[in-house]
């Protein structure tokens, strides 16, 4: 790879991102704080999920709301569904598809909520753990890419990447995503 190869690479991410930057798309955003928001100030929590490098989005979602992000304040309600002896255990016994409605079963509470990640929209296990979520209670947020996939109409609020034949680009919008959920619920608690 040459420079111009490097540059060719951050020229195409920068119009995703601009692709991506629509009224349509910010009020999604501001919605799903909102729902964060809601659950946050009810005394729920807020779960995540998603596989590879979803599954490390969805991690650091939850680290940055129950440590910190940017200023010092209260740990807040979040974790995200990565252990690895529930996963290796429910993989074992039901399959992997299990993993995240599997926990989402023992320990979903209505008015919780869900963001689960899954840049083609096509994770089953992802999808399986929305339908848990919503047959609990539980608010679901998504975020896909491409065409949406399968779970594509299935959450409470769906927020897709720019299509993009591959899965990075999708992922840069996510984490995009991410900041700006933890930066407006901070902001929404008054941190």
């Amino acid at each position: 790879m040459n420079l111009v190869d490097i540059s060719a690479e951050f020229l195409e991410a920068q119009q995703v991102l601009t692709n991506f930057n629509t009224p349509e798309n910010m009020q999604k955003i501001v919605q799903g704080i909102s729902i964060m928001h809601t659950a946050l100030t009810n005394g729920h929590k807020i779960m995540s999920c998603g596989n590879g490098g979803s599954m490390c989005d969805a991690m650091h979602f939850a680290e940055e709301l129950s440590g910190r992000y940017r200023n010092d304040r209260p740990a807040l309600a979040a974790l995200a569904i990565s252990d690895a002896s529930h996963l290796s255990c429910v993989a074992n016994d039901y399959g992997y598809e299990q993993v995240f409605a599997r926990y989402l079963e023992g320990l979903g509470k209505p008015g919780d909520v869900l963001l689960g990640i899954s840049t083609s929209g096509n994770s089953k296990n992802v999808i399986l753990a929305v339908e848990k979520a919503k047959s609990k209670g539980i608010h679901t947020i998504v975020l896909t890419g491409k065409d949406g996939g399968q779970l594509a109409g299935l959450a409470d609020l769906e927020i897709r990447a720019p299509f993009s034949p591959y899965a990075d680009r999708a992922q840069e919008i996510h984490i995009k995503v991410i900041h700006a959920f933890i930066l407006g619920i901070e902001q929404s608690l008054g941190f």
